[in-house]
Order: C-alpha cells, then sequence, then structure tokens
C-alpha cells in the first residue's frame, strides 16, 4: 500500500499485494460512485471516462454500487451466460478466420489494427445489436478511443459524443420496431430495452450508458488480451512450441490453462477501476480516510510471489492460478466469458493458421499505448510464409 500522486495531479491508494488487492475488490466500503471522492477531480475530468458526465454516461456498472448495480447487471447478465456465449461461438470463429484471410495471403500484417482490435468491435456489434452497415462508425469512434487512450483525452470525449448520439437514435429505433415477444437469440439492446418496458424501470439513459460501457470496457481488453498474449508466445519459444503441440494434438485444456496465465502473466488491464472510501478502513496495515481514492494495481498483484509460485514465468500449463485479470466480488467483469471466447479463438486460429509466424520488428522497438488503466502494444508487427497459410475450416 502507497499512498502517490499520479501523473495527473490527482493523488491515490495504490494496492499491490494479492490479497490486499483481492480483499479491496470485493470490500463494499470502497464504492465505485465517484461522488464519494473527496475532490473535483472527477468533474475536471482526471478520473474517469473522458466527456461520460457531459454524454449523460454516467449511470453504468463501473460507476455504481448496490443496489442499481445488483439491478442493472441482473439485467444485462442474461447476454452472458454460458450457453448464450456458446450459441455465438460460431460467430466469433466466423469473424477470426475472416479476418485472417484479408492479410494471409501478404505474409505480414499489424496484428493489433488488422486482427486483435477488429475482431472484439464487431463482437460486441453483433452482440448488442448494430447493424452491420454501421459498425465500421463504431470502430472509427473505438479506434480514436485507443489512438487517444494516453494523450488529449479531448479525442476520446468525441468519441464518446458521436457513440451517445447514435445509441439514443439506435434505442429509439429498435423501441420502435420491438415485437411483443422476443426472437431466439435477441440482440441485447432490444433485450434491455424490453425490460425497461416491463417493470425494471430502467431508464434510456441507463440503457444508452450500459450498451456504451459493453463496449467501451468490452472492446480494448480483448484486443490487448488478444495482442499481450501474441506477443508473450512470440517471445517465449518452448510455450509457443508448447501451444502449438497442444493445438495439433486437439489439446484444448493446455488452450484454456493458457489463456488464464497470459491473462495472469501480462494482462489487458493494469490498474482496475477508480474506487473511493465511504468511511474509514484499514487495508495493508494503512488507514484510509472517506473519499481517498483507491487504485488496485492488477498487474503487480498478478505477479506477487507470496501467491504465485515464479511468478515472472509463463507456464501455459498453470493450475493454480486464481488471477485478478478480471477483478473480484461484484465488478467481477461481466464479459470475462465471451472475452475468453474471444482469446481462445484468436490465438488457437493464429497460430494453426499461421505455424510460422513471427516478430516483423525487434521487441526493443514496439511501443506500448500510454494510460493509467490498460496494457496494450500500439502495433505489433508479424510476419509468416504465406504459402503456410492454412485455409480455415469450413462448417
Amino acid at each position: 500500500m502507497r499512498w502517490t500522486e499520479l501523473p495527473s495531479g490527482v493523488e491515490a491508494w495504490l494496492v499491490t499485494r494479492y490479497a490486499y488487492a483481492r480483499q479491496a475488490l470485493a470490500d463494499a466500503r470502497l464504492s465505485k460512485n465517484p461522488a464519494h471522492h473527496d475532490e473535483p477531480a472527477h468533474a475536471k475530468g482526471k478520473t474517469g471516462i473522458p466527456g461520460e458526465r457531459k454524454a449523460e454516461l454516467m449511470t453504468h456498472l463501473l460507476n455504481i454500487d448496490p443496489p442499481d448495480h445488483t439491478r442493472l447487471r441482473r439485467l444485462v447478465s442474461k447476454a452472458f451466460t454460458p450457453r448464450r456465449v456458446a450459441e455465438f461461438a460460431p460467430r466469433v470463429q466466423e469473424l477470426t478466420d475472416g479476418l485472417i484471410d484479408r492479410f494471409a495471403e501478404k505474409g505480414e500484417a499489424d496484428l493489433i489494427h488488422e486482427f486483435a482490435f477488429p475482431l472484439p468491435i464487431y463482437a460486441i456489434c453483433d452482440l448488442l445489436g448494430v447493424p452491420r452497415e454501421d459498425q465500421d462508425d463504431f470502430r472509427d469512434w473505438a479506434g480514436m478511443m485507443i489512438r487517444h487512450g494516453g494523450g488529449p483525452r479531448g479525442g476520446v470525449a468525441r468519441s464518446v459524443k458521436k457513440m451517445r448520439g447514435y445509441l439514443a437514435e439506435l434505442i429509439h429505433r429498435k423501441r420502435e420496431a420491438l415485437p411483443d415477444t422476443p426472437a431466439p437469440g435477441e440482440d441485447l439492446i432490444s433485450a434491455l430495452i424490453r425490460a425497461s418496458d416491463h417493470g425494471e424501470h430502467l431508464t434510456e439513459n441507463e440503457a444508452a450508458a450500459m450498451a456504451f460501457i459493453l463496449l467501451f470496457a468490452g472492446f480494448e481488453t480483448t484486443v490487448n488480451l488478444i495482442g499481450n498474449g501474441t506477443y508473450a508466445l512470440l517471445t517465449h519459444d518452448d510455450q509457443r512450441t508448447r501451444f502449438q503441440h497442444a493445438l495439433e494434438e486437439g489439446d484444448t485444456g493446455l488452450l484454456e490453462t493458457g489463456v488464464e496465465e497470459l491473462l495472469r502473466y501480462d494482462g489487458p488491464v493494469e490498474l482496475a477501476t477508480w474506487r473511493f472510501a465511504t468511511e474509514p478502513l484499514t487495508l495493508g496495515g494503512q488507514d484510509i480516510a472517506p473519499g481517498d481514492p483507491v487504485l488496485v494495481v492488477l498487474a503487480a498483484a498478478d505477479r506477487d510471489p507470496e501467491r504465485f509460485a515464479d511468478p515472472d514465468t509463463l507456464d501455459l500449463g498453470r493450475r493454480d492460478n486464481q488471477h485478478l485479470g478480471y477483478g473480484h466480488g461484484i465488478h467481477y467483469c461481466l464479459g470475462a466469458p465471451l472475452a475468453r471466447l474471444e482469446g481462445q479463438s484468436a490465438l488457437a486460429t493464429l497460430f494453426t493458421r499461421l505455424p510460422d509466424l513471427r516478430l516483423g520488428a525487434d521487441p526493443a522497438e514496439l511501443r506500448w499505448r500510454g494510460g493509467l488503466i490498460m496494457r496494450g502494444l500500439r502495433t505489433l508487427p508479424v510476419r509468416f510464409t504465406p504459402e503456410a497459410a492454412r485455409p480455415h475450416r469450413r462448417p
């Protein structure tokens, strides 16, 4: 535990040990509502998502506590049941193969912009019910968020405003055309509208904020999972060989444990989102005052030697791996099952279809995006033998 000043000028407690991090993530006295911050830093745009306040998008799962959090999470959780995610698997595989098809004959690619970035964008747009003809707009807005994630916040705020306007219009159109009876596999925005029209008291702002945060939080984490995971495999020859051998043998077990290990070893989120003390509490031997901001450093907790044996070693077969990459407690990432599906599909397909995949630049030349919360590469240039690109499996 350490009290520190962040680059933005905001001061906060940093929690780095696994035991204290897990405790903090589940402590109800640490609120997600920025109204509990004892300084106006949030209103000044120094914490939270740029532009979300002006765009009236504050009432989402990352900013609220029970009972509102419980109500909204219950509504949205229906879209991420194991059955719903399993039904979505063929579409994720179709998107994965289609993106690889676009560069498989070139012998080189930037895996961030040509693969890791568009895959989760198109997937979450399909899940939300964004028409295919509008999905490239979402890709542009999301790209603006990534490009400006560590720089001027105005670029992100403008994209947030555009998303908010589009979502308001889409919600209105879907409400006007909503059938009386839900169709099998109904999209998430329609399900949210239906809930608001049947006694769940979901306002239009809540519906728009929910759709927005699922898109905002649901794409960049997966971009980084795929990018960081591919980079880790390409820089650890023994684990990459082990991974490809398991794929050839049809060993899905190593694929599953491997993605969990990649989430622990170099996960997509460095710090959990902001929390604010609502009453005095003690954590890690430190007294925290009401209003104090608390940031849990997930990257440090997941490398804690008191919790993980050989924490700096990448071991795709690691079994005792209760990492915090998707959080813990009531704010555990709602979209984790979908992100895992996308990560497994992306990595398995990449290393199967492009068996001699290799870095196209010196690791020292690669640059990581700035920013406090996320950890991800700006680009990931790769090369491979075009003739070695295997055609994807047809259903």
